[in-house]
């Protein structure tokens, strides 16, 4: 069962490990992201990161995608972390499911920040607007005990 679908990109750090495991109620963290996988040291960090009791998985996007349609995953309470939107959409498409949580997006040149911590491309808008017009649901949040921020408003 999927608890949520989040993007952030640092993937697995102290907000997700404690506050947001805990308050999902989550057994499984399934990070997506294209570049780990190629990154030792990046991955050994995120391995260090793991909540006590949580099994944490990496995974590109198609293996994410194949591990979630066989059912593998099924007997999980599984919180999803994907690295960016580009990875969150096709995990939406893939899963069916209608929500997904902006929680971190880096600072980059030519973003606009949106709430605390997400920093948006005028790429990123869009695909958030395609997301809002196929019924996604798509708010941001850093924390569980902080106020989403609905992004139905933001991008009319």
């Amino acid at each position: 069962m999927i608890k949520q679908i989040r993007v952030d990109y640092r993937l697995l750090h102290g907000q997700v490990a404690v506050s947001w495991t805990s308050a999902l109620g989550a057994d499984c963290l399934l990070l997506v992201s294209d570049t780990v996988k190629s990154d030792p040291l990046r991955l050994e960090t995120l391995k260090l990161a793991k909540p006590a009791g949580t099994k944490v998985v990496v995974k590109n996007q198609q293996e994410a995608i194949d591990a979630l349609n066989s059912g593998v995953t099924d007997k999980y309470k599984l919180f999803i972390i994907c690295e960016n939107l580009e990875n969150a959409k096709a995990i939406l498409e893939a899963t069916g499911e209608k929500s997904l949580n902006v929680g971190n997006t880096p600072f980059r040149d030519n973003t606009k920040q949106y709430g605390k911590s997400a920093n948006l491309t005028k790429d990123e808008e869009e695909l958030i607007k395609d997301m809002l017009n196929e019924g996604i649901e798509v708010y941001i949040q850093m924390v569980p005990a902080e106020k989403s921020i609905k992004c139905k408003s933001l991008f009319k």
